[in-house]
This record gives structure tokens, sequence and C-alpha cells, in this order.
């Protein structure tokens, strides 16, 4: 049974939130991956491809519960960056540049992972609900590592 009334779309349009966001901040952390220099390269370097790969993995998971809760991912780098409104940014930076950039994206995408844990758990969608508390431990640990690296 259900605890309220939300619509599935609801929960499938919050997936598909969350998968725009993953799929903007891959990009993003790729970018400043190729692109980050300075005495910290090797650390930011490997962090950044280390994140951006597990987003690689993640969005395809994001993108198959969707479709297993009988909807449809968004696609298309336009409509991605579109429904992301995730900040874009242009090389070169500094490195702490790149981070607080990052830092940025990450809390944005963690916002929308945890109103669409809060959502499936209204619903009583434990699948989605453990994908998206995966997903804000995941971003959580990120956000507290990229803000160490500041101080």
């Amino acid at each position: 049974m259900k605890k309220d009334s939300t619509h599935p779309t609801e929960l499938t349009d919050s997936l598909n939130q969350v998968l725009a966001d993953s799929y903007a901040l891959l990009s993003l952390t790729h970018l400043a991956h190729w692109n980050v220099e300075g005495q910290g390269f090797f650390a930011l370097h490997t962090a950044f491809q280390t994140q951006y790969e597990e987003l690689f993995t993640a969005v395809d998971e994001i993108a198959e519960r969707v479709r297993a809760l009988n909807a449809y991912a968004i696609g298309g780098l336009s409509r991605l960056a579109e429904v992301a409104q995730m900040e874009e940014f242009v090389s070169p930076l500094s490195q702490e540049d790149y981070v607080k950039k990052l830092i940025k994206a990450n809390e944005k995408l963690l916002s929308d992972a945890v109103k669409c844990r809060d959502l499936a758990g209204n619903t009583d969608d434990a699948e989605t609900e453990d994908l998206m508390i995966n997903r804000v431990t995941l971003h959580q640990k990120t956000v507290w590592m990229l803000k160490s690296f500041l101080k």
C-alpha cells in the first residue's frame, strides 16, 4: 500500500532529473580530469577519473531503473543539459576552482537525489529508494573529499 497518492510519473521524472544531473556532472568531472594542472595534478587527476568512471556506471543504473518503472530515460546532450540546469565551466581553471565548481555540481545532484529518495520512500518503492540512498551516500562522500582538498 502506498503512503501517499504520488503518481509514478512524478517518481520517474525525479529519477530522470538525477540521471540528467549525473550525466552533466560526469561531463564536468571529465573536463576537470583532462585539464587540471599544477602541484596537485596527480592526486586530482586520479580522483576525478575515479569520480567520472563511477558516474558512468551510475547513469546506466539510473536509466535502467526508469525503464524498470515502465517509463523512458531521457537522453541527448541538449535535453540532459536542459534538465540538469548545472552550471558549466570552461578550462583552464585553477585546481581550487575546479574543485569548488565540482563541489557545487555534486551538491546540486545530491539535493535532487535526496528529493528522489524521499519520493521513492513515500511511494513505497524500496528499490528506487535504495538506489538513491546509495547515490546520496556516494555524493556526500565526494563533497566531503573535495572540500577536504580545499583545507
